[in-house]
């Protein structure tokens, strides 16, 4: 695939009130998360890098130990294995997420 249209990739419902889409080559991936108000992402870890950059609204991130409020145009690089969740707070919220290596999962 060379071209795409957000709109148009396979939407996934992660969990209540988080919808996923997805793109990839073979060694990199990019997903598009739409999240509604006061969504949670429970705590986890994998062991790809991530990183991820609040495109509308706000989330309160907590990456490791260190927790921040994250608005449009702020994002978090997450190393592998590195426990971290995320809260969203009272507006709908956009965010995308590079991966390296692609997650399977996400396909």
């Amino acid at each position: 695939m060379s071209f795409f249209s957000v709109s148009e990739l396979t939407e996934t419902e992660m969990l209540p009130g988080v919808r996923r889409r997805a793109v990839s080559l073979d060694k990199v991936m990019i997903t598009f998360f739409e999240f509604e108000p006061h969504a949670i992402v429970p705590e986890h870890d994998h062991p790809h890098e991530q990183i991820s950059v609040v495109i509308k609204g706000a989330m309160e991130f907590q990456l490791g130990e260190e927790k921040r409020v994250l608005k449009a145009g702020e994002g978090a690089c997450i190393p592998p294995s590195v426990k971290h969740s995320a809260r969203i707070l009272d507006q709908p919220t956009r965010v995308y997420d590079s991966w390296s290596p692609p997650r399977e999962d996400y396909r």
